[in-house]
């Protein structure tokens, strides 16, 4: 289907089917006095004709109707799409046979006579099962009908495919890069689609975490050394940027190099050439260097000014998980689909509140932290965002309708923090109408300023 990123008011549509001519005008008022859209059929006949595979809808039937019953037309709609929700209307004599029915497959029964609004508490729910799935289904197809470059770095914000398309432009040059972001953006990861995606490819990527090796031996491990030119040097070694000969050097964390081996680095850089230790033969080099960054270089008195301005001859700047929260969705099932495939484990329904928190979270570790979410998610272990991890996620208390309205007063925060407040974006994005979600937050108390925390 095409992309359902942002399904719209018109989509929720309810086909509700029965004979009884009274009945359906009645029940359609009733509904579209809630902000539903209903199309109305005498007969089940009609019905398969729908394009159920896509439909952002649910469907309604009576059991007893003359010619297609309610259970015959259940069981053609669940063999073209098994998880469309289908909605039963029984009488008293049915009941057995509805609740046969649940067993098939059938989202729920309600037993006749029943209130409207009994009726619309269903719809929305079964509507909200539905755009789950019409989205992990969209989400699977963006995916699958991704490129390399955008299975590596899965988004479609602005930002992230601005980043693309400066990684596709540069990764056939032999420019030097420096990479800014913060920690978990996924530095590493663009570094590598710069190098996989270029002629040096077939090269060795050598990835160097200047803030992980001891001051004492980083000199060696960068420039390699001669047999006999320091106690413990019995054999020649080979240093890192000569091993990246043909390939790529990535030098991560880069704030963290000592400041006398800057120097040191920056005539390697500008000669391309080096010096292994105890040695006075020049060894030529053939790399294309890349740096990353969390940290500001130009006003970093540790850092040399002159090795910042010939690293920064192209910057490609990662953009923080929280400024690109629309990709969260997205990127989260990315994750979950790469955990499945690591732990051979299904992927759990991804339920509204669950939703709800990881569109809210500020995401200070950013993918990086997303990912560890996900995998615990896939592993059944993620507890939510509290303090302790190992909590059991805290459903409330008090009666069910209690609790049911404050899950819907999270998630209606939730979104209007992720709008920035803006109701618009909140009630297309909730797949409700303007009057719907004034009404809801009228009667769940919330204002138009409310964030996620309540603030």
């Amino acid at each position: 289907m095409e992309d359902n990123s942002a399904l719209k008011l018109q989509d929720r549509i309810v086909h509700l089917v029965d004979d009884d001519a009274d009945l359906r005008h009645a029940l359609k008022q009733s509904l579209e006095l809630e902000g539903l859209s209903v199309v109305c059929h005498s007969s089940a006949d009609d019905v398969g004709d729908l394009p159920l595979r896509s439909l952002y809808g649910v469907v309604v039937s009576d059991i007893r109707m003359p010619g297609i019953d309610g259970l015959t037309l259940m069981r053609r709609i669940l063999g073209i799409d098994p998880t469309m929700p289908v909605v039963l209307i029984t009488g008293h004599g049915d009941v057995q046979m509805a609740v046969e029915a649940m067993r098939a497959g059938a989202y729920d029964f309600i037993e006749k006579p029943f209130a409207a609004n009994r009726l619309f508490s269903v719809v929305e729910r079964a509507l909200e099962k539905r755009r789950l799935v019409l989205e992990n289904r969209s989400l699977r197809n963006a995916l699958e009908g991704s490129d390399d470059l955008s299975s590596r770095l899965v988004g479609r914000n602005p930002a992230i495919q601005r980043l693309r398309a400066q990684i596709s432009a540069v990764a056939d040059t032999d420019a030097d890069v420096l990479i800014t972001g913060e920690t978990g953006t996924g530095k590493e990861v663009v570094a590598r689609a710069l190098h996989d995606f270029g002629p040096r490819s077939k090269g060795n990527f050598v990835a160097i975490n200047c803030a992980a090796l001891p001051a004492d031996i980083f000199e060696s491990e960068l420039f390699g050394h001669e047999a006999g030119a320091f106690t413990g040097a019995q054999k020649l070694r080979i240093g890192k940027l000569e091993h990246a000969n043909g390939g790529t050097v990535f030098l991560d964390e880069i704030e963290s190099m000592p400041i006398d081996l800057q120097a040191k680095l920056l005539r390697a850089i500008e000669e391309r050439s080096i010096e292994r230790l105890g040695s006075n033969r020049q060894v030529a080099l053939n790399v294309r260097f890349v740096a990353a960054t969390k940290a500001d270089l130009n006003n970093n008195p540790a850092f040399r000014t002159d090795l910042y301005y010939r690293l920064n001859v192209i910057t490609l700047e990662i953009p923080a998980l929280r400024a690109r929260r629309d990709d969260i969705p997205l990127l989260f099932f990315h994750l979950a689909r790469e955990a499945r495939a690591r732990y051979r484990r299904e992927i759990p329904d991804i339920p509204p509140h669950i939703e709800a928190g990881l569109l809210a979270h500020d995401w200070p570790g950013n993918v990086r932290e997303l990912r560890n979410v996900a995998d615990r998610f896939v592993l059944g272990m993620w507890a939510g965002f509290g303090a302790d991890p190992d909590q059991s996620l805290e459903i409330g208390t008090g009666s069910l309708s209690e609790r049911m309205d404050a899950f819907e007063r999270d998630v209606i925060r939730a979104e209007i923090s992720r709008n920035g407040g803006a109701l618009k974006p909140t009630y297309e994005n909730l797949g409700v109408s303007r009057k719907g979600l004034y009404e809801k937050m009228r009667r769940l108390g919330i204002s138009s300023g409310d964030s996620d925390d309540g603030s």
